[in-house]
Parts: C-alpha cells; structure tokens; sequence
C-alpha cells in the first residue's frame, strides 16, 4: 500500500512539474510573440525614420551647398571692395593728382607750391594690387574616438626643474564594435576606458538629450555613478525629472538601460539605480553584478613617448599632479623609468600604469615591468569586461578575434619532437596547427596537442618552404596567421604575447625585430637592436611572423627557402603595409653560427640565452 501511495505522490510531483514546466512554456511563448510583434512594429519605425533621416541628409545637403554659395559670394564681394579700395588708394599715390593736389593748395602761395611740387615730383611706392584668396573648405567636425581628446599640458614640474614632454597621441580608433552605439554619462576616466568599445555618444544634458540622441539612437544607455556635471544631481538621492524623462525616452525605443557604480558609497545612488533595467558595481559588496574597470588596450599600451623617458624614478605623487586632465595623465604614465606607488593605490591605477609599461617600484626593471605589463592584460580588458555586460543584458558582442592558424613547415625529422613541444608550451594555444613534415609527425601532432585542430600534410622535395608556406596559408581559417621556425625556442607566453599587439598597434604584421639569439659554437648569447621595441619598422624576423589572414594572402610568400620573409617585408614596404616590432621576450633564434650577427648585434653573455629571453 505504501509503495502504490509513494508511486502516487511521485506520479503527482512528476504531473504538477510537467503543468508548471507547460505553464512557464506559454509564457515564454507568449513574451516571445510580444516581443516579435514589438519587433515588427520596431522595424515600421525604423524603416519610417530611414526615410525621414534621408530627406533630412538631403535638405542638409541643399543647405551646406547654399551655405558654401554664400559664403563664396561673401569672399567675392570682399575681394571686389579691396579691389576698389586698392584703385583709391592707387588714384592717390598717382603723381598727376600729387602734381594737382599742390597746384590747388599753393596757388596763392609761391612758396607753398614749390614746395608741393618739389614733392611730387619725388616717386612713391604703389600700393600692392589685392589677390584672390581661395575660399576655405569647411570640414565636418571629426567623430572619431579621440579626436578631440588629447593631451592640453606638455610641461611637468620636479624639485624646481621643468620638463618639456612631447604628449603621448590619444588615438582616434579604431572601434571595436562599430555596429554598436551607446549614450555614456561618465566622467573623463571612464569614458575614455569606454570610447573604443562602441560608436559613443556623450556630452548630452538633461535638457538636450530629446533632441541630441535622434541624431544617432543608441542601442543602450549607460549612466555611471558621476561625481559631477549636470547628471550628478539627477542620479543622487531622489531621482530628478531629468533622468526619469531619459529613461522614459529609452523605454518607449526599447533602449537596454544600465546603471555603473564605480566608486564611494552606493547608497546615495540607490533609488536611482532602481529606475534601470540593469545595475553592474565595481565593489562586490554592493549586491549587483560585478563590473570593474579594466585597461583600455586602445591607451593602455607600451607604445613609448616619442621623447622617451626620464631616468628618474618618481613617487606617484610627482608622476600625477592634481590638475592633470586624463589625457595628460596618459602622457605622465609614460614618462618616468619607475613608478614607486604607495601602499593602498587603487589596483585599477596600477594596472593602467603596468599596462602602459612602466615599472612599478624603486628601481627600472624591463624584465620585472613585462611580466606586470602581462598581469595587467591577463587581469582583464574593457573589452572583455564590456563583453560580459552586453551578454548579461542580451546585447551582441560581435568582434574580431585573436585566434591564430600556425603555420609549421617542419623540413628537418629530427627537429619534429622540439618544434612540437613548442607549440604545446603555449599558454594560449592556436586554433590551428597546419604542419608541413614527415609521414610520422601526423600522428605525433595529433597527440602532443590534442585540443589544437590538426591539417597535416606531407613533405613535398620539390617544394621551397616559401611555396609550402603558401599551401598552408590556403588551408588557414583564423583571423591571425603565424609562422613557426622549428629550429628557434618559443616562450610559454609567445603568442599571448605577441598577439597582444593587435589590441593596440593599427599594423596588419607584427613580430619582432628585437630578440635574443644563441650561436652554438660560440656558445653566444646577443641582444638584436634593443631599441626597437614596440615601434613601426621596415621589418621583422620571419619566424616571428604573426599577420592578419586576409593581409597575408594579399602579400603572398614568395618561392624561396632562404629569404621568403625578406621578400615580404620588401612587399609590405611596396604596398604600404604596416609593421609592427613587439617586445624582445619570448623567442629565441638558434643557429650554429652568424657572423654578420655576431657583429652587429649586442653581446650578452656566453651562455644559454633563455634565462634572458623566457620570462
């Protein structure tokens, strides 16, 4: 009996789960079927407005073409009255209306006349004749991020001395999600972390934004936790009419709107924050979904001022003076060749400064700021953190990614095991290997990195490594294409390393034209052209090669076996393709022996060169 009651009870448990679970099914169908039906009416609208934005780009058009009339019948009228004015002055200087001119003034004085015209008989200087100027261009204001954002102080000030600094060049793009358009109110720092990861509109107030967000609709709202300007009043205690009239306006379009906590006590911000749909806070003990600063590779990067740095090691004090404006602090986190930090800094303040590649602590260290450099970046990207906030409010995050396809023409069996076992050190693994080599290193491939796509394919005599190199450029699918030397040592952290560069560097080739090299019968550890980090050259290493895919195959390999990368870099040169030369850690060229290299680049030691290189 009791068994048949307890088959019951589980028979009910299982039909009151199968009701609920039907039940919360028609409700997601009918939210699905609203949302469709809101979408429908969404695209009437848009559709509606496509039209109206295109006969408002056409009157605007007739406007700038009736603008720029008048205002070359303005030149004109202005070119004609210095002409007129030009001939008066011309009938002035003429020596017959001199020679007149003292005739009527001294006809009843002798004296007076001679005088006169004594004095016009002297030659004086004819007034220049005017020119026509050409009629200044008006050009549209510059929309693109960072173009009006850059550094306004170029002189810092230490014990007494002043400094001259060239600014460090706030760059202009490009942008990460250009299909994505969001209203930000933030203050300076945080909209400078924000302006790349989407096209930004800000500067809008509570009593413009009605007629400054039509001009582009934004597909979210993000309001910050603002210590000034004309928001702050609005979003602190009870909230103003101003901000309910804009979330108003964002709920009538269907615009994601989020509020960001970013510092202080949350508090205040409380009955504000409630108003939106989605609340994210940098302090965890605030309740709300965890959204911290990140570095914005797009400014946070080793790219070098173009004066250089100061041999000083400063205390964060000097380094940022109170009336720095952001941009400027951007030049100063470059300045210096360490920054001694106190306890209790802000951990978002030092990873800006580690990402920028400057040292943190009493001394200069390259070694100890590249591996800060990289904890920085490992900490997190505004990237990845604006990723996880447009998947937590159902918002695409489409953008271009960093996986690589690695090309490995392994031409010598015995290089097989060791040219392997660099690619699975790795800490960031390639999306794909495609391997050039003999029959057994199909297999050998598969099993040594088990969790990388494998292309193998066998070794063709008749081939040069440039032509094979082409052949498995086809075969590629990643984004990224880089080139592998079997011969050559490859850090754990090469390709997180080296494709980094692509966050903040505008190349389409990056490698490295700074590196270590170990000659073996020497037993010689060299430094090659130390300066040349994080700069645009003519040309790197070949067996550093990491290029956009596309870019790659445009260029080609050319069919040699020797040279095939001084060929490209020569077409790169042609075709005014950019290069960039990223940090000289991570890899090391092998060879028995190089004379010309022996004597041209630095010696370091004699001895293994990865204590150097492998950090």
């Amino acid at each position: 009996m009791s068994t048949e009651l307890e088959s019951t009870r589980r028979a009910l448990r299982d039909a009151i789960a199968q009701a609920e679970h039907a039940a919360e099914l028609a409700r997601l169908l009918d939210a699905a079927q609203a949302r469709l039906a809101e979408a429908e009416r969404s695209t009437e609208e848009v559709k509606a407005l496509a039209d109206r934005l295109a006969e408002a780009e056409e009157l605007l058009a007739d406007e700038r073409a009736a603008a720029e009339k008048l205002r070359k019948d303005l030149a004109e009228q202005r070119y004609q009255a210095e002409v007129a004015n030009w001939k008066l002055s011309s009938i002035k200087v003429a020596r017959w209306n001199r020679l007149g001119d003292a005739i009527r003034s001294g006809k009843s004085n002798p004296v007076l006349l001679a005088k006169g015209l004594k004095g016009a008989a002297k030659p004086v200087k004819r007034p220049t004749a005017p020119k026509r100027r050409p009629v200044a261009v008006q050009r549209a204001k510059d929309e693109r991020p960072g173009a009006a954002y850059q550094a306004t102080s170029s002189t810092r000030t230490l014990g007494g001395h002043s400094f001259k600094l060239k600014p460090y060049r706030i760059p202009t793009g490009p942008n990460t999600r250009p299909h994505l358009t969001a209203a930000v109110i933030a203050d300076p720092h945080a909209e400078a972390l924000l302006r790349y990861e989407w096209r930004q509109t800000t500067g809008f107030t509570p009593r413009d934004f009605a007629r400054v967000l039509p001009q582009e609709v934004p597909h979210l709202l993000v309001v910050e936790s603002v210590k000034g300007g004309p928001w702050a009043e609005e979003i602190t205690g009870e909230p103003g009419e101003g901000l309910r009239a804009l979330l108003a306006w964002c709920a009538e379009r269907g615009i994601r709107t989020v509020f960001w906590h970013t510092g202080g006590d949350v508090a205040p911000y409380r009955a504000a924050a409630a108003l939106f749909e989605h609340r994210f806070s940098a302090d965890p003990a605030s309740g709300w979904p965890r959204l911290s600063f990140g570095v914005q590779p797009r400014v946070h990067n080793p790219i070098p001022l173009s004066g250089g740095r100061i041999d000083r090691v400063l205390t964060l004090e000097q380094l940022l003076p109170g009336h720095l404006a952001y941009p400027d602090v951007l030049t100063s986190y470059r300045w210096p060749a360490a920054v001694d930090c106190p306890p209790g800094t802000p951990p978002w303040r030092l990873a800006e400064i580690a990402a920028c590649g400057t040292p943190i602590g009493d001394e200069a260290d390259t070694r100890r700021a590249h591996v800060a450099l990289r904890r920085a970046y490992d900490g997190g990207t505004m990237t990845e953190r604006v990723d996880d906030l447009l998947e937590r409010i159902g918002l695409p995050s489409a953008r271009a990614t960093l996986e690589v396809s690695l090309l490995l023409p392994i031409l010598d069996r015995f290089l097989m095991e060791h040219a392997l076992a660099q690619v699975a050190r790795q800490s960031v693994r390639p999306a794909q290997l495609i391997v050039f080599g003999p029959p057994e290193a199909e297999q050998r491939a598969a099993d040594v990195v088990p969790d990388v796509e494998v292309v193998f394919r066998h070794l063709d005599p008749s081939l040069s490594a440039g032509a094979m190199l082409g052949r498995g450029l086809d075969l590629c699918e990643a984004d990224l294409v880089g080139v592998m030397d079997p011969r050559d040592v490859y850090g754990t952290h090469y390709l997180a390393d080296l494709r980094r560069a692509f966050l903040f560097s505008t190349a389409d080739i990056v490698g490295k034209a700074a590196y270590y090299t170990h000659l073996r019968k020497p037993q010689a550890t060299l430094l090659k052209q130390p300066e040349a980090e994080y700069t645009y050259l003519p040309e790197v290493a070949g067996a550093t090669l990491l290029a956009r895919r596309n870019t790659l195959r445009q260029l080609g390999f050319a069919d040699l076996t020797d040279g095939w990368d001084d060929v490209l870099m020569r077409r790169c040169r042609a075709d005014g393709v950019k290069v960039f030369s990223a940090d000289r850690f991570g890899y090391v060229r092998v060879r028995d022996e190089d004379r010309w290299l022996l004597g041209a680049a630095h010696l370091v030691e004699y001895g293994s060169a990865e204590p150097h290189a492998l950090i």
